[in-house]
């Protein structure tokens, strides 16, 4: 079954796409858009990259290769991607640079990422607390899918390039986001921050958003994870405390089946759901955390248990193609759509299916059950 679903994944949307026709991005099919530099696709590509390390099969690392060369023009730089937006998103796809420029010594992967680096990254707006602004477009403002988007790819270009002032960045960061973010009753972090305290989405003494998003946390949970592969000494410590008491708060919310609720703390409303994307993000970190030594075995276990059921409960098969269900669109704060931030806002938004925002930690989750 497990190798039914993998294989059918990569045949009939991998393999089957391009960089201009990404067949796993909903949200250009659902809002008409052109493919452009994004996140989605950079998730993909890195787990697609995870699948060639195991498999050894050429034509992954092939694929994905050209994938991201089609974006880089001839002077390494990425037309499509807005440095002015100031967005952490698009600095997802920086860490698959490093990892081609590793795998292939072709100069234009670094000096692409050095571009990153030198025109988005040492320009990124900050908090006056000292860490990144999520976007241009909302101003003071922490988002835990920015941790994930950004800092991993920064700490792995701090070891290639020798800047430790960047890991002692990482840390204040992370550092602030435990302190301002965490809920230190249930020992979550909410989605967002507004440091200004001016959004109608932000609580007015604390700053803070209302509700525990899901996949938002798990971003932050695998942000944590890879940060710590790259880290030693006190960041590296950091992390995987961060980390160790995130998944042990988060094994409270967890449901019987494996699965976690799109609101984690909130399973009993209605309209509530159990969301894929988020929960694959979770076997992931789960697992990979207890193959570091982070967490015990009982946080493996629940890592498995939450992979098992999104095999079980969550995959069907349409004309033999797998197809990962409840997978939530999209979820911010703020913006032209006026997201309130509310329990009933995270579950207006749409549901889909095979969007790389599930299938790519899924096989994330995938490649890091295989090395069990």
């Amino acid at each position: 079954m497990l190798n039914r679903i993998i294989k059918g994944f990569t045949e009939n949307i991998i393999l089957k796409s391009d960089s201009q026709n990404p067949l796993w991005n909903s949200e250009n099919k659902i809002f008409s858009k052109k493919n452009r530099w994004n996140y989605i696709d950079a998730c993909m590509i890195k787990a697609v990259c995870g699948l060639y390390e195991l498999s050894g099969e050429k034509r992954l690392f092939d694929f994905a290769e050209n994938y991201v060369s089609d974006f880089i023009s001839d002077n390494c730089t990425i037309d499509s991607m807005d440095i002015g937006a100031y967005n952490l998103d698009n600095i997802n796809g920086a860490k698959n640079l490093i990892y081609f420029y590793h795998k292939t010594h072709n100069r234009k992967y670094l000096d692409t990422a050095v571009w990153i680096y030198e025109n988005q990254i040492l320009n990124q707006p900050r908090l006056e607390c000292g860490n990144f602004w999520h976007k241009k477009i909302y101003p003071f403002q922490i988002w835990l899918d920015g941790i994930y988007m950004s800092l991993p790819f920064l700490a792995e270009y701090s070891v290639m390039m020798n800047k430790s002032e960047i890991m002692a960045d990482i840390k204040r960061q992370l550092e602030n986001i435990n302190n301002i973010m965490r809920d230190k009753n249930t020992g979550l972090y909410y989605h967002g921050y507004d440091e200004s305290r001016s959004m109608y989405w932000a609580d007015r003494k604390t700053g803070l958003s209302s509700e525990y998003w899901l996949r938002s946390i798990c971003w932050l949970m695998a942000g944590l994870a890879d940060i710590f592969e790259f880290s030693d000494g006190d960041l590296r410590e950091l992390c995987g405390n961060m980390l160790s008491d995130l998944i042990y708060a988060m094994l409270e919310y967890q449901n019987t089946d494996g699965m976690f609720y799109q609101l984690p703390t909130r399973y009993e409303l209605s309209g509530n759901y159990p969301e894929t994307s988020g929960t694959a993000l979770y076997a992931f970190s789960a697992i990979k955390s207890a193959r570091m030594g982070i967490c015990g075995n009982s946080v493996r276990e629940s890592g498995l248990k939450a992979f098992e059921s999104l095999i079980k409960n969550h995959i069907d098969f349409e004309n033999n193609i797998p197809v990962l269900n409840n997978i939530c669109l999209v979820a911010g704060l703020g913006g032209e759509n006026h997201r309130n931030g509310s329990a009933e806002y995270y579950l207006s938004e749409p549901v889909i299916k095979n969007d790389a925002k599930g299938i790519a930690p899924f096989i994330m989750a995938y490649t890091e059950y295989l090395r069990i």
